[in-house]
């Protein structure tokens, strides 16, 4: 049986040809096919972008719905580097003078010297409690006490820390009591210089009087001798600095705090000294959050609707249109708001105008920053009731976040639509592929064809050729 190399050899005719042309012909339906393909992808990735403007002009309102922005201050300080403020719910206007006199301190306590840090230091347990030195007179060279009680705080429980073998020297022992959990100390080695000249320095990890250590020892008398430490009693170790609570005056009235941080001195407002001084904390408003919020929400409506016209515009030029010009989702989510925000709410204010909010002719929103903050200055319940609603109804804020919460739900518009559109690429693919079967089915059956016709005009050339040379040569023999 003959075969046939390249298709169109044995026939002499342009049967590759003929079978691309067919092929291209059959392929129609796939062309149509991938151009919806492109279009609902399009349309797809365009919903997508619509819903997330939405999203972020849903966060913008909610913003403007939380009623605790509008109960925000802002307390500003005189000298910051004395005292800085900053304020939380429950703070009120109000100015108040702070005069500090003294910082709240962390207690350090340092050992006796040793030639070698690396040296044994003795075996046993240290208790480490913490308390109030009370009474009793301090000598402030040797810092040791006289005549002192120690109260310890029933708060605290007392910690213990072992010395052994793996940590028998001053240096394992400055390791060891800074990796222990929970026990209050960090623990250094200075050299001070002289003939034993390692000393490990002991520091509270908190300030304030009630913060002052007492170390039991239980061990060898070594150990005892270089760490045991009772305010009351024996003192191995040389107090450096004595633990204090800070003192100001609040508008006159003395203060006390065993932190430099004072949370609850004034109600809504945290105070942290940092030096010695004087300063005066006015606490107002915080008018920029706000301005802030209504600035978010203008600008994320703005580019809601900016998407908006670039997704449903037709360009003339190219007569082309955008992906959703004509779609009655969108339009039906931008009718929807804009009826929404210009529905008069309940309260003193009513309508978005009134605080510098307002429509333009393009559609899109622009805030008089001005009016805004005079509105908000004036009358701060009632643009709070604008936004976040009151005891008998919701606010602006909260209604526009609630639509478009309705609008992006799997079962809103736009969660329809988009699950539409999925459902729609799904057919097309399945037919796509059903089409491009078939189509490959005609053009292999197409191929078999040709080849076997292809076959049999090489037999019907090749039977002419061999009966052109027999009369030719039957020809010449006669004569």
């Amino acid at each position: 049986m003959s075969t046939i190399s390249s298709l169109g050899v044995g026939s002499n005719l342009d049967l590759s040809g003929l079978l691309d042309k067919l092929a291209t012909a059959e392929s129609l339906p796939l062309v149509a096919l991938q151009k919806q393909q492109t279009s609902y992808n399009a349309k797809l990735s365009a919903y997508g972008t619509l819903q997330g403007a939405l999203s972020n002009f849903q966060a913008a309102a909610s913003k403007l719905a939380d009623a605790n922005l509008y109960q925000s201050f802002k307390p500003n300080s005189s000298a910051a580097d004395v005292v800085s403020a900053t304020a939380s719910l429950g703070a009120v206007p109000a100015s108040y003078a702070v005069e500090v006199t003294r910082l709240a301190t962390a207690q350090s306590l340092a050992a006796g010297g040793v030639a070698d840090p690396k040296a044994a230091i003795g075996l046993g347990t240290l208790t480490f409690s913490f308390g109030t030195i009370a009474g009793g007179t301090l000598d402030t060279v040797a810092g040791q006490y006289t005549g002192a009680a120690f109260n310890a705080d029933l708060g605290r429980v007392p910690q213990d820390l072992v010395i052994d073998a793996s940590n028998n020297s001053l240096e394992g022992l400055r390791d060891s009591i800074n990796k222990a959990s929970g026990l209050g100390v960090s623990a250094s080695i200075i050299n001070d210089g002289g003939s034993t000249p390692y000393r490990l320095v002991l520091t509270s990890s908190t300030t304030g009087a009630a913060s002052s250590m007492a170390i039991s020892v239980a061990g060898d008398a070594s150990l005892n001798t270089l760490m045991g430490q009772d305010p009351a009693g024996v003192q191995a170790l040389q107090q450096t600095r004595v633990a204090g609570n800070a003192a100001l005056s609040l508008n006159g009235l003395a203060v006390s705090s065993a932190s430099n941080v004072l949370r609850d001195a004034v109600q809504g407002v945290s105070l942290t000294l940092s030096k010695i001084g004087s300063s005066t904390i006015n606490v107002q408003r915080d008018t920029t959050a706000v301005e802030a919020a209504a600035n978010a929400f203008v600008a994320s409506y703005n580019t809601l609707q900016g998407n908006a016209t670039v997704l449903t515009r037709y360009d003339a030029k190219k007569q082309t249109g955008a992906p959703l010009m004509g779609d009655s989702t969108l339009r039906a989510v931008q009718t929807r708001l804009r009826a929404t925000l210009n529905t008069p709410q309940a309260g003193d204010l009513q309508v978005m105008s009134r605080v510098g909010i307002s429509f333009e002719k393009d559609g899109t929103l622009s805030l008089n920053t001005s009016k805004f903050n005079k509105a908000f200055a004036d009358n701060p319940e009632s643009v709070a009731e604008l936004f976040a609603g009151h005891a008998t109804g919701e606010g602006l804020g909260t209604q526009v976040a609630s639509i478009i919460a309705s609008f992006t739900s799997s079962d809103g518009m736009l969660g329809m639509a988009t699950t539409g559109v999925k459902s729609t690429l799904k057919s097309l693919d399945v037919r796509y592929a059903a089409t491009e079967l078939n189509v490959q089915t005609k053009v292999e059956r197409f191929r078999a064809q040709f080849t076997q016709l292809d076959v049999v005009m090489s037999r019907m050339n090749s039977t002419t050729a061999y009966l052109q040379q027999q009369f030719a040569a039957m020809s010449g023999g006669s004569k």
